[in-house]
């Protein structure tokens, strides 16, 4: 772990990562002294199977927020749910890409990392996994030894491009500075469209 300095002890913070693996959620709460929400994928509450149903248990368990990604309404207003995470003072992680990178390679941000940061005023420390597509890679169920690192970045300043959640060309340019700013701690290729999952 590098930079832990960056994430604040106290109050709310958004935590802005790359996503290699499903096991990001899990290293990357090992690496913050405080708990962590994430917004994870509606399935991962409905898992079958031992390793299914296990992570079934965490996500609900550690009140993780569900997102139905199918339906764009039901995703929309999970933000809100992440919102309100903010709000009482506490830490939330996203994944601005929106699902795991394919190739290993960064590709565009979602905004509604831009909308939460700018809707709550949280600071945005940008995140770098390296090693967990190595512990699980995509499509695999059993978890590999690997050497995991989680870099965390200076927040970004937003001020200066974005102010207001509700327009698009500022949550846009909110969310190519986040990227960036993740792209710089990751030495990741930037791939401008979205990823597939």
């Amino acid at each position: 772990m590098e930079g832990a300095e960056h994430v604040p002890a106290t109050g709310p913070v958004l935590l802005a990562s790359n996503h290699l693996s499903i096991t990001d959620s899990t290293f990357l709460p090992m690496a913050v002294a405080r708990h962590v929400t994430f917004m994870a994928k509606a399935e991962y509450f409905t898992g079958r199977g031992p390793f299914g149903r296990f992570v079934s248990w965490f996500m609900s368990r550690d009140g993780q927020v569900a997102v139905d990604r199918d339906d764009t309404r039901a995703a929309v207003a999970s933000l809100d749910a992440c919102l309100d995470v903010l709000h009482r003072g506490n830490a939330f992680a996203i994944y601005p890409e929106g699902t795991r990178s394919p190739d290993g390679r960064l590709y565009r941000g979602r905004t509604g990392v831009a909308w939460l940061a700018l809707k709550s005023g949280a600071p945005v420390v940008p995140v770098a996994m390296f090693g967990t597509d190595r512990v699980l890679p995509p499509g695999s169920v059993i978890p590999r030894p690997a050497r995991v690192r989680v870099v965390f970045g200076k927040p970004v300043q937003l001020a200066a491009i974005a102010t207001d959640p509700e327009n698009a060309r500022e949550r846009r340019a909110a969310t190519e500075a986040i990227m960036a700013s993740i792209g710089t701690l990751s030495g990741q290729e930037y791939v401008p469209r979205y990823a597939r999952s």
